[in-house]
């Protein structure tokens, strides 16, 4: 049994019980960029994006870079005709609920009647042809090539996705959906992207996630027994003394205290979130100290009892890989871009991600982790993480997205019984997008040490970038600030973007056919809404197939 008197366990097991199995905690960091962000506008000096992401500018500053987006010859040189009309009639078709909601049970039915073979060239010759570049490393060249010659480099990605599978060969990596240097090169000074689900076991990522997530809501347990719960989470200055007494007062007999000041040649006698993030990597030391009472069975049991020696290998493995794939990044002149996944795996892909960003982003951005400003905790994380590279003195590198795999999210949430980690709108995921590109944009203007990919489709977004990059002088050529925008999609974005020297990518997805169709599904149901909505792009692309048809220009083809 607890060897605490009753009256003190009672006090000290309520709050614990609804941090260690309750909601996850929110953070609230104090910030220049958070204070500005509070209202329905996001305030950037003199004018304003409001809620719907619309921008009073026509993308450009004053004094600064312009690019106009509504110059068609411009924006499509790189098309010939054909990929034009392709473009219109996929985008067309992707505006239309019931194809996207049934493209499951439509493909299906297109193989039957036209069997893999009919079916595979009919994709190519669409929505296949028309958001991805081919099967294998040799095939995607060409396009990769052509991009880059006007102006536009590429991500690559091999697109097969995974989620969590109930039988597993523990020691088998799942290089399947890879995009590593071996599955396809990039062009210098290019991305790759990679998934950690293709570097180690989908469970284990949950696994890792839940031990992570369990430890910081122990953080938040101990900040509530200090009365700190109000109080900005950087703010947050642990007494260890007082940390002493409270674990004592549930049942630990350790001796954190002395632990904690012997591994420190100088302490203050607190700590706060990032030091107790970082004491995770002695977590082998710490398990016999950190200990929880378990209401159910009535005794103590270790904090971290869920992540075994067979995790720790796992974790091991996940983070040899990585680091091969580092190396060859840095050989090769490529960045890695990880890319986010499903929530309840992103915890373990954040933390192996930043393992990784503190040994290869020392000198230079060579990899980016993925904030997707959808989910409630984006801005805390992005917060943290920043703040958390400049106090260790390397690279911080982050793309930045809305979001995906939406519907399995909630859909999760209701069925396990937990918050839903999304946002409830549109206009607050754009809110957030902003906030925290803001806080980076201000955060490069400050030290020249972080970098963003502005991964967006958003015209508005992009043209706050502009702004705010042209206020805070911050220039194209000096590489800090990348935009990046899917294969297939805004190119009306992309191409002028390029030609006018800012540094933008394609997201270029590849793979087999049948294999990728499972990822193009995904991306048509997350994206139904910008699909539906991409009247402007239609009405461009009609634009430029008229003033070709004006001009005998129909059978135009790009040279480079």
């Amino acid at each position: 049994m607890l060897p605490a008197s009753a009256v003190t366990r009672a006090r000290a097991e309520a709050p614990l019980r609804r941090l260690l199995t309750g909601r996850r905690p929110r953070i609230s960091v104090g910030t220049k960029a958070a204070s500005r962000a509070q209202h329905t506008q996001v305030d950037v000096g003199s004018r304003h994006v409001d809620s719907e992401g619309r921008s009073a500018i026509s993308g450009r500053a004053s004094g600064g870079i312009s690019v106009d987006f509504e110059q068609t010859r411009e924006a499509y040189k790189s098309k010939d005709s054909l990929e034009l009309l392709r473009s219109l009639l996929v985008l067309k078709m992707c505006s239309y609920d019931f194809l996207v909601e049934k493209n499951q049970e439509i493909m299906d039915f297109g193989k039957k009647v036209l069997g893999q073979k009919g079916f595979d060239q009919l994709m190519k010759m669409t929505f296949y042809g028309q958001f991805v570049a081919g099967e294998d490393h040799m095939t995607i060249r060409p396009l990769i090539q052509k991009n880059l010659a006007f102006g536009v480099g590429s991500v690559l990605d091999y697109s097969v996705e995974e989620d969590i599978i109930q039988e597993e060969d523990p020691q088998t990596p799942m290089y399947s959906n890879a995009s590593s240097e071996e599955k396809g090169g990039s062009s210098m000074d290019g991305f790759s992207a990679i998934k950690m689900t293709a570097l180690g076991r989908p469970q284990f990522l949950l696994q890792f996630s839940e031990v992570l997530v369990k430890w910081q809501r122990f953080f938040s347990f101990l900040a509530s027994m200090q009365g700190k719960d109000g109080v900005d989470v950087l703010e947050q200055k642990l007494d260890l003394k007082q940390m002493q007494e409270c674990l004592s007062s549930v049942g630990a007999n350790g001796d954190f205290y002395s632990v904690l000041t012997a591994q420190r040649e100088k302490t203050s006698g607190t700590f706060d979130l990032l030091d107790w993030d970082s004491l995770f990597d002695d977590r082998a030391n710490l398990a016999e100290l950190l200990v929880v009472p378990n209401v159910q069975l009535g005794e103590l049991e270790p904090l971290l009892q869920d992540f075994t020696a067979e995790e720790e290998g796992q974790m091991k493995r996940i983070l040899q890989r990585m680091d091969i794939l580092a190396k060859h990044a840095v050989k090769n002149g490529v960045r890695l871009m990880v890319d986010a996944e499903q929530t309840y795996m992103q915890p373990a892909i954040r933390r192996l991600t930043l393992d990784m960003q503190k040994i290869y982003n020392k000198d230079k951005p060579v990899i980016f982790n993925t904030y997707q400003c959808y989910l409630k905790d984006a801005f805390d994380n992005i917060t943290l993480d920043v703040v958390l590279s400049r106090r260790e003195g390397w690279h911080f590198a982050a793309k930045l997205v809305r979001g995906a795999y939406m519907r399995q999210e909630r859909e999760r949430a209701l069925e396990f019984d937990y918050e839903d980690p999304i946002n409830p709108d549109y206009e607050t995921t754009n809110r957030t997008y902003h906030r925290c590109l803001d806080f980076v944009l201000d955060e490069i203007a400050l030290n020249r040490n972080a970098n963003i990919m502005v991964a967006s489709h958003n015209e508005a977004t992009v043209k706050h970038t502009l702004w705010r990059m042209n206020e805070l002088a911050l220039l194209p050529r000096e590489n800090k600030v990348f935009f990046g925008q899917l294969l297939g999609m805004c190119d009306q974005i992309s191409f002028p973007l390029g030609q006018a020297g800012f540094p933008v990518y394609k997201y270029v997805p590849y793979g087999p056919v049948n294999e990728v169709m499972p990822y193009l599904s995904r991306r048509a149901q997350e994206n139904r809404g910008f699909m539906k909505g991409a009247q402007k792009e239609r009405e461009l692309l009609w634009k430029e197939l008229k003033r070709r048809l004006a001009s005998r220009e129909l059978l135009y083809r790009p040279a480079y």
